[in-house]
C-alpha cells in the first residue's frame, strides 16, 4: 500500500472484541485472534467515510461485537475518547461463514491424515471463502470506512472469530 499524506493516521492502533458472547476459544482460535490482531496493526487502512467529532482523522481504536444479529464497530480516538459507532447486518455474511467453518474443520481434520495435495486444495477453499468474506466486507464497509484488501481479511477473521460458539 502506497500511503499518502496523512493516512499513516488512518489506520488502526488497537484492536479488541466483545468476549463476554464467547463461549470459550481453543487455543488455535486464540492464537489465530492474535495473529489477526498483530499483523492488523502492522499494516492496515482504516478511513473513516462517517462524520467524526472534530474531523478526526485518525489513528483509531475498534472495538468489535455481535448485538442483535448485527456487527457493530466502536471508534474511539488514540486516547480512548469515544468517537462513533456503525452496524453492519451479519445476515450477508453468515453462508461465507458457515462454509468457511466448514471448510476450516475439514483443513484441520486433513492436516493429521491427508496427502498434501488434498491438504493443499481443501487449504485453496478456505482462502477463497476468505477472500469472498473480505471482498463483502469491503463492499458493506463502503460507505462507513474505507480499507485496503489486507485489512479487510484481517477483519473477517476477527467476524469469524466472534461467531465461535465453543
Amino acid at each position: 500500500m502506497t500511503e499518502k499524506k496523512g493516512e499513516t493516521s488512518r489506520r488502526l492502533i488497537d484492536v479488541t472484541l466483545d468476549e463476554s458472547t464467547i463461549v470459550r476459544w481453543s487455543n488455535d482460535v486464540d492464537h489465530e485472534r492474535r495473529v489477526a490482531i498483530f499483523d492488523l496493526l502492522e499494516h492496515n487502512l482504516f478511513d473513516p467515510v462517517i462524520a467524526l467529532p472534530d474531523d478526526y482523522e485518525g489513528p483509531f481504536r475498534l472495538h468489535l461485537r455481535v448485538e442483535e444479529g448485527r456487527l457493530l464497530f466502536e471508534l474511539s480516538d488514540e486516547a480512548g475518547n469515544f468517537l462513533e459507532s456503525f452496524r453492519l447486518p451479519l445476515t450477508p455474511f453468515r453462508r461465507i461463514i458457515r462454509d468457511y467453518f466448514t471448510v476450516c474443520d475439514s483443513y484441520f481434520q486433513a492436516i493429521k491424515t491427508a496427502s498434501t495435495s488434498q491438504i493443499e486444495a481443501i487449504d485453496m477453499g478456505r482462502r477463497g471463502l476468505h477472500n469472498d468474506g473480505s471482498a463483502l466486507l469491503m463492499e458493506r464497509l463502503h460507505d462507513k470506512v474505507r480499507v485496503d484488501q489486507n485489512t479487510a481479511r484481517r477483519l473477517f477473521t476477527l467476524i469469524c472469530v466472534l461467531h465461535i460458539r465453543g
